[in-house]
């Protein structure tokens, strides 16, 4: 299993752990609120009963008292009306800065109708009137609504839900920008000293060849001319890593010459039964840092290379779109083909098909397309036993403004 793999089961696993600790809190709550909820409609069934008595006339002022005090210290915000005209005859628990009401005069110094009747509103939508009818069978109708308490818990799951998820993705962006941080330098640190360890060996190898030219007079000698042609490339590839992590150098540059240039080279090396073409237009211009551009189109055409099981073909297509002042370059393979779940995961560190892969090809390219060429690289098309394209766009030189991102 490559690493990529390894971490996306960690994702899953954590997610899948995220998911029952936020089911447990929910039913938990859900537990509570159901039983504040019965808890309350016994309180109501008690305001009813001792409502229903102090309708009835008694001469014991001590048992009227006793009623009064225990729908007094009701805490469920109460309304009662009459059964024709819904006029308010008595209330209870609600906002005291809004209900200074005398019900026997008529009048308040703070009432607030407006607030009785959003009040009514929301106690008709949350739980059925409860009816009481008098000894003359006059008919009375008691609302009410689910206390601030009971409110508050209904919504404390998702509100508790809601401070892990942003404390989980706090912590998710501040792990991972550290985790990128130390990565990056890691990366440079490595790629300085591969350079510096290639330097001696491609000396050597160049002081070689020309005492091989010397003593066996091979200069006109192919076979002599692609070794220097390959110590070059060495010398790229060490000037690459060299870089890696300082502000690049871009200049203008045709994208055709600059990618013929490096097929040329590269499909010697490469299996004579894949056809390599480029297509397109050839005046196109970008800025480019070639040495590092260079690298962008060897990692496309050695994943088209490897994608190719017998023979095939791989062609570039270089598109000006002149409406966005772009420069489109298509790297087309007819090889095994890329799933479309794994479209966006073939660019990931470590993600690779191969069992001798590092899968880190992808992952460079596209840092450097985007970080030192303000580019974009993704897979346009791809079909499974058909072929891939992957699409780079880059801005011409016309009206690109290079940027300083490492």
């Amino acid at each position: 299993m490559n690493p990529y793999e390894k971490k996306r089961r960690w994702k899953f696993f954590l997610l899948f752990f995220a998911i029952i600790i936020g089911a447990a809190s929910v039913f938990y709550s859900d537990f509570f609120v159901k039983k504040m909820e019965r808890e309350e409609q016994l309180q109501l069934q008690l305001y009813v009963k001792v409502t229903e008595q102090s309708l009835v006339m008694y001469d014991d002022d001590r048992y009227t008292s006793l009623i009064e005090l225990i729908r007094t210290n009701t805490k469920l915000p109460v309304i009662m009306t009459d059964s024709t005209k819904m006029e308010i005859l008595s209330f209870q628990g609600l906002d005291s800065t809004k209900t200074n009401y005398d019900l026997e005069k008529k009048k308040g110094i703070t009432y607030d109708p407006d607030y009785f009747a959003r009040e009514l509103r929301t106690m008709k939508k949350q739980h059925p009137p409860t009816p009481i009818t008098g000894l003359d069978g006059t008919r009375w109708w008691i609302f009410y609504k689910d206390s601030p308490t009971l409110t508050q818990l209904r919504y404390f799951p998702y509100i508790q839900l809601g401070v892990i998820a942003l404390f989980l993705l706090t912590a998710y962006v501040a792990f991972s920008s550290a985790r990128k941080a130390e990565q990056d330098q890691v990366w440079v640190g490595m790629a300085k000293e591969t350079a510096h360890q290639l330097g001696t060996p491609i000396s050597s190898l160049m002081a070689w060849v020309e005492l091989i030219k010397s003593r066996f007079d091979a200069e006109e000698d192919p076979l002599i001319a692609e070794m220097e042609n390959d110590i070059k490339r060495l010398e790229v590839i060490t000037d690459r890593f060299s870089k890696i992590g300082s502000k690049p150098i871009v200049e203008d540059h045709v994208v055709y010459t600059v990618i013929y240039n490096f097929v040329e080279y590269f499909k010697l090396r490469t299996s004579d039964k894949i056809v390599f073409t480029i297509g397109g237009d050839e005046q196109v211009r970008a800025l480019l840092n070639v040495p590092l551009f260079d690298w962008v189109i060897e990692n496309l055409l050695k994943n088209a290379a490897n994608a190719i099981e017998n023979e095939g073909t791989i062609a570039i297509n270089i598109i000006e779109n002149l409406a966005k002042e772009e420069v489109f370059i298509d790297v087309t393979d007819t090889g095994k083909g890329i799933a479309r779940s794994k479209f966006d995961a073939v660019f990931q560190p470590g993600y690779t098909t191969r069992k001798r892969g590092w899968g880190l090809g992808l992952s460079l390219t596209k840092r450097i397309i985007e970080n030192y060429h303000s580019g974009q690289i993704f897979v346009k098309e791809s079909e499974l036993g058909k072929g891939t394209t992957f699409r780079i766009v880059l801005k011409s030189s016309i009206t690109y403004e290079p940027t300083t991102n490492t």
